[in-house]
């Protein structure tokens, strides 16, 4: 997987969803429609971060490679070169996993 030349700004993170290996039960075929959004994302870039009140520089909580879980509706979804990554604040970002 390359980097997508895409930098996020403020204190947004892009993402890339963690697609799981779907196991098909009783043979029943589940249309992508009808299926879950994934809540695992992988960080791939980070913004420029944001600022406190008094104008000092906060650090993200996160970092390129942490694997996540993230709001099921927050963020942006953005297609570039044939892959879909979304763009969200890091505050739609609920937990790191591992």
């Amino acid at each position: 997987m390359s980097k997508p030349n895409i930098t996020p700004l403020g204190d947004r993170v892009l993402v890339q969803s963690v697609e799981d290996d779907e196991q098909v039960k009783g043979g029943i075929n589940i249309p992508d429609s009808a299926k879950e959004k994934p809540q695992q994302a992988t960080i791939i870039a980070l913004g420029t971060g944001k600022n406190d009140d008094d104008g000092n520089a906060v650090d993200f909580q996160v970092k390129v490679g942490d694997v996540v879980l993230v709001s099921k509706y927050g963020g942006t979804e953005v297609k570039f070169d044939d892959e879909i990554y979304q763009l969200l604040r890091e505050d739609d970002i609920l937990g790191i996993l591992g």
